[in-house]
């Protein structure tokens, strides 16, 4: 079907995108106005399919634990799997628990340990983006799909380019990683030289809820920084 075809018309279509700019506009201040209360907090990515008796689920939750016993609040995408367990180590621990949840077809729905006052929804993913790169101290990224490799490359990228402040990329599980680390320094670096060495230094390889801790402290301690609040 050609534009001309549409049944709506392409002039009824040119105005539903400029309508849209409000809802777009809408999302953005609605986000700036809840997240700018938050205080410190550092976001925990990861499968939504990870099941509560995995041991990805259980590590993703002592991590949010430690995050909170370390003074930072958790920021997930608010849905199951892996964002619940970081929601639920942040409840658990008392700390700040933030949920930016995105309406998708399948996966996404709610999860019971995000702050009633923190949980925030979201139609464009692009908003949703905005605000974990503008609210989060650091990134924990747990084994997940394409969802949770989206969030890392564009963190990545946007660090490197300088368009973002240097902060922690954080991946957690060797067994999950190493081929993915292994693979960039081979081909991206090694073979094509289409990144720097330097480029490398921006992420982290643990497998333990204190050496996510560890990497957040020295990295705020050592470089005489502090968070963004």
């Amino acid at each position: 079907m050609t534009l001309e075809q549409h049944p709506k018309g392409w002039n009824e279509i040119k105005t539903n995108d400029s309508w849209a700019i409000f809802k777009i506009m809408g999302e953005f201040v609605s986000g700036f106005e809840k997240m700018s209360k938050i205080g410190p907090c550092v976001s925990i990515f990861g499968s939504a399919r990870t099941k509560p008796d995995h041991k990805y689920y259980k590590l993703a939750e002592n991590v949010a634990k430690k995050i909170v016993e370390g003074g930072y609040g958790v920021i997930t995408g608010g849905g199951p799997g892996i964002m619940e367990a970081g929601n639920k180590g942040a409840h658990l621990a008392g700390g700040t628990s933030v949920g930016l949840n995105i309406e998708l077809p399948f996966e996404q729905h709610d999860n019971p340990y995000i702050d009633s006052d923190k949980n925030l929804d979201f139609d464009y993913f692009f908003v949703r983006k905005v605000m974990f790169v503008k609210y989060s101290q650091g990134f924990v990224v747990m084994p997940g799909g394409f969802g949770t490799l989206d969030e890392l490359f564009e963190a990545i990228t946007l660090i490197q380019t300088h368009k973002i402040g240097k902060f922690p990329i954080i991946l957690v599980g060797t067994e999950f990683w190493k081929g993915l680390l292994e693979w960039i320094k081979a081909t991206l670096l090694d073979t094509h030289a289409n990144i720097s060495p330097k480029d490398l230094d921006l992420i982290h390889l643990v497998d333990t809820e204190d050496e996510v801790l560890d990497i957040l402290d020295h990295f705020y301690k050592s470089s005489d920084l502090s968070p963004n609040f």
